[in-house]
């Protein structure tokens, strides 16, 4: 596998097999994408009872939805659900991972807990499983480029076909 450089997105997006919509030509960077932040988000519902972690697991049993109208305040140690703007639609021999971006993790937002991979194939808006671990508030508003997809060449062809396979919101 190697990460595709800005000339090589910019190759496989005038090809149509990668696209991105909406995508500004300035969130193309020398080996990343820009992804922002949408106003959809879910948080975690008042609770005290454990959360079982199992194969049948529902996150949505969960969280609520909520929007970003303004400013969101993401508390010292809570996780929220973002989703990105932007849909993304993966050929089958890309694949990618979602990064942060050094800005604001160095604020102490994480932008994915540990779910960073997007599969060959995959088409939809990206999820993100953000995280304060600051000990400030940060306050969060959509449309703010707050990740990064890396673009790798995959060997071989694949097709993500999961439960999260066309997601259109957290």
């Amino acid at each position: 596998m190697a990460v595709l450089t800005h000339d090589e997105i910019q190759r496989e997006l005038q090809t149509g097999r990668l696209e991105i919509t909406p995508l500004a030509e300035d969130q193309i960077g020398p080996a990343s994408v820009d992804l922002t932040l949408g106003d959809e988000i879910r948080v975690f519902s008042p609770g005290s009872t454990p959360i079982p972690v199992r194969e049948d697991t529902e996150p949505h049993d969960y969280t609520a939805p909520a929007r970003i109208d303004g400013a969101f305040h993401l508390l010292p140690g809570a996780t929220i659900h973002g989703v990105t703007r932007e849909h993304v639609r993966m050929p089958r021999d890309l694949c990618g991972f979602l990064e942060g971006r050094s800005r604001f993790a160095r604020l102490g937002l994480m932008i994915h807990v540990t779910s960073a991979f997007v599969q060959p194939g995959m088409s939809g808006r990206q999820v993100l499983e953000m995280s304060n671990v600051a000990g400030r508030t940060l306050e969060l508003h959509a449309g703010v480029r707050v990740c990064q997809l890396v673009l790798l060449r995959a060997e071989g062809e694949a097709e993500y076909r999961g439960r999260f396979v066309e997601q259109d919101g957290p």
